[in-house]
């Protein structure tokens, strides 16, 4: 009896003692990643001479929200936010839209060459944008949409990544549901718009999330296919600071703060379904 007991105790110090040790690394992990954004943050309210001082300052020796205001007003970044709201919210309704009725397709119908085409789609994952990038800028010019908002929204629209998760997602709703609606005389769309759709919020959500946070941060594909300043993006105005305006750090990462805050409030806007959606979506099928 005192053995068992001795042995239960030795057991729980053993758990108590993995359980710290990996709390230890989680929070060593998460400080790790979190440094650099409060050091933006750190660096956005001090004073220019503080910026590059050693020993470093962890804190600012005063909260200097002047330097936001410099950072916004030295250029039209009014323009900027307008250009990269439009161009996001649009390319994130027309790639969410296009990946579930895609994945939809491929998860519920049969058709000749499924998964081939499917493959095919899959495998342009592998290609990175510099092998693309020249090709795509051809078509534009030819469509004359340089300098345009639909140059900047509809190349990317059609991505394999959340078609992957739309038909992974979808496939593992029920046939009965289809086919009850069927029954019922609902047309094709109508079972995409009121059966898939209601039980795919949690994919929904990744792909918002994703597809917001790949737009809005996107620097390379604006920078080619954009010249006029008119059609200038948050990420264009932020190069245009550091480049032509030669702006102090602190008023650089004080426009860098605002800039991230977008991608923050959607993802609290969308994390109730979240993580669901990460722990379920391509796990089956």
């Amino acid at each position: 009896m005192i053995e068992n007991n001795s042995l239960t105790i030795s057991k729980q110090r053993n758990v108590l003692f993995f359980k710290c040790i990996t709390y230890a690394i989680l929070i060593v992990f998460t400080a790790y990643t979190l440094f650099p954004f409060y050091w933006m943050i750190n660096t956005a309210f001090k004073p220019s001479q503080e910026v590059f001082t050693i020993p470093l300052k962890f804190f600012p020796s005063k909260i200097m929200f002047s330097n936001m205001i410099q950072a916004l007003t030295v250029a039209p970044f009014a323009t900027f936010f307008k250009n990269s709201a439009v161009v996001t919210v649009l390319a994130v309704i027309i790639t969410v839209f296009i990946n579930l009725l895609a994945g939809f397709s491929f998860a519920k119908y049969k058709f000749k060459g499924k998964n081939f085409f499917f493959m095919i789609v899959l495998s342009t994952l592998m290609l990175p944008l510099q092998v693309t990038m020249i090709p795509n800028f051809i078509i534009m010019s030819k469509l004359g949409w340089l300098n345009s908002f639909q140059g900047l929204i509809i190349p990317q629209c059609a991505e394999a990544f959340g078609l992957f998760l739309s038909r992974q997602f979808i496939s593992e709703i029920p046939e009965e549901l289809l086919e009850a609606s069927r029954i019922d005389g609902a047309s094709e769309f109508k079972i995409f718009r009121s059966v898939i759709i209601p039980c795919v919020k949690p994919l929904i959500a990744v792909l918002v999330i994703f597809t917001f946070m790949w737009r809005w941060n996107d620097f390379l594909w604006p920078l080619i296919i954009i010249s006029n300043k008119d059609y200038y993006t948050v990420q264009l105005g932020l190069t245009m600071l550091h480049g032509l305006y030669n702006i102090n750090w602190n008023d650089l990462m004080s426009a860098s703060l605002v800039v991230t805050l977008p991608i923050i409030i959607v993802f609290l806007v969308f994390q109730k379904y979240f993580v669901q959606g990460i722990t379920t979506t391509g796990l089956k099928g």
